[in-house]
């Protein structure tokens, strides 16, 4: 649904999708509506899409996921919470209602960055999970999102930072945020363990063991 990596592998110099990335949010604006008419086609497909997997599979599916778009860059949204009701909440809320009218399924959001502007409208779109929880973006404080929104979504991720933490602290750095961010997300519910985006190459042995021990001590419901 929408998923902008369909269109165009980031890594590679000539991409053969519809644009890259600097004319796709370009065309946002400037041609919303043929934009538009490619997410409602894309959108039919889904559906048709969605119940011919529900037929083969059945409610043996816990979660599926829906969209796979990054609406957030290090520092903010990629677009406003305005943008983001126009173009892409009437499409996603079609897939979602017919998901959760249909189905058992629970509606899996990935969306990287900066949401924090987003999340509400998210929660109006239907989505029951939002990944990666990147706590380290800004506006993204874990303690921040639990108290907004922790009743309302679950949290896929945000249990320890890929991006300084396990990659470049110590050990006791990483046991210590993977404790913090159980102790903060976890409470109530609605907390899935997992670290913030894939875990890189040449991340130190010893802190992936400090992650695992210290989720393995901490990482039990009460």
């Amino acid at each position: 649904m929408a998923i902008l990596r369909w269109f165009l592998p980031p890594w590679l110099k000539r991409p053969k999708g519809i644009r890259d990335v600097e004319e796709w949010y370009i065309s946002t604006v400037a041609r919303r509506d043929y934009v538009y008419q490619v997410f409602e086609r894309q959108c039919e497909i889904a559906l048709e899409n969605l119940d011919r997997i529900y037929q083969a599979v059945g409610d043996r599916v816990t979660a599926v996921f829906v969209t796979g778009t990054d609406f957030g860059t290090q520092r903010g949204p990629f677009i406003s919470p305005q943008a983001y009701r126009d173009l892409y909440q009437p499409f996603h809320r079609l897939i979602n209602d017919w998901i959760h009218q249909q189905t058992s399924w629970k509606t899996f959001n990935h969306s990287c960055g900066s949401v924090m502007a987003l999340i509400e409208d998210f929660i109006e779109s239907g989505f029951d999970i939002l990944n990666p929880v990147q706590t380290s973006a800004a506006d993204m404080d874990p303690s921040q999102l639990k108290a907004r929104f922790g009743d309302r979504i679950t949290f896929w991720g945000g249990g320890v930072d890929t991006q300084h933490t396990l990659p470049f602290g110590t050990a006791e750095e990483v046991g210590q945020q993977v404790r913090e961010r159980i102790e903060i997300l976890g409470p109530g519910g609605g907390f899935v363990f997992y670290s913030i985006h894939n875990i890189q190459a040449r991340v130190p042995v010893e802190n992936l063991q400090a992650l695992f021990e210290s989720l393995q001590e901490y990482g039990a419901y009460h």
